[in-house]
C-alpha cells in the first residue's frame, strides 16, 4: 500500500505540514504487511501557485498511485480530486512526524473519509464570525457538488465542514 503525507521536510522523521495544497513536500510511504518498507520525498511545485494549489497538489499525489493520504487539513477542491481518484483521505496527525502518523494510521487511530465512510461534522473553530448580510445567508441547505445530495444547513457551521454521506465529497452552500 502507498500512503502519502504532506511534510515540512524531505524525510520520514520530518513534521507533518499543517496544510495540504501548499505543503513544501509530500512523503510517499510504501507499506507492506503493516511495516514501512520504503519512502520517497516529492517537492510540491504547487506551493508557489497563485490559485489552485490544492487541486495541483492533489493531481500530483494521484499520479503517484497512492491509496491513502493522511493530513490534518485539506480544502474541498483538493479532497474532491482525491476522492474522484479513488484515494482515501484520513484526517489526523497534527504535530507529529510522518513516521508517527503512519504508525497511528496502521494501528487504526485515524478515521477515513471517501468512498462509503464519512467524517462527522465539526463545530466552527475560533475565527468564525458572523457575516454582514443582516441575517440572510442564502438557502438553508448544504449540497454535494459531486452527486447533488442535500442536507439542511446548520447555523454557525460552514457547509464545507460536512462530508457527503453518499460519495465523501465536501459539501457546499446550496444555490
Amino acid at each position: 500500500m502507498k500512503i502519502v503525507i504532506p511534510s515540512t521536510g524531505k524525510d520520514i522523521e520530518s513534521p507533518i505540514s499543517p496544510v495540504f495544497g501548499r505543503s513544501p513536500y509530500f512523503i510517499v510511504i510504501e507499506v507492506k504487511e503493516g511495516q514501512i518498507i520504503g519512502f520517497k520525498a516529492i517537492e510540491n511545485p504547487a506551493i508557489k501557485a497563485f490559485r489552485g494549489a490544492g487541486i495541483q497538489a492533489a493531481q500530483l499525489v494521484a499520479n503517484e498511485g497512492v491509496e491513502v493520504i493522511i493530513t490534518p487539513n485539506i480544502g474541498p477542491n483538493a479532497s474532491n480530486v482525491l476522492i474522484q481518484s479513488g484515494i482515501k483521505i484520513v484526517f489526523g496527525a497534527p504535530g507529529v512526524s510522518v513516521r508517527e502518523a503512519v504508525e497511528k494510521f496502521l494501528s487504526g487511530e485515524f478515521k477515513e473519509i471517501g468512498g462509503s465512510s464519512s467524517l462527522p461534522p465539526s463545530q466552527p473553530g475560533p475565527g468564525i464570525r458572523p457575516g454582514r448580510g443582516m441575517g440572510y445567508g442564502g438557502p438553508a441547505e448544504c449540497v454535494c457538488p459531486v452527486c447533488g445530495f442535500r442536507i439542511p444547513h446548520q447555523r454557525g457551521v460552514p457547509c464545507s465542514q460536512h462530508v457527503c454521506p453518499r460519495c465523501g465529497a465536501r459539501m457546499v452552500r446550496g444555490q
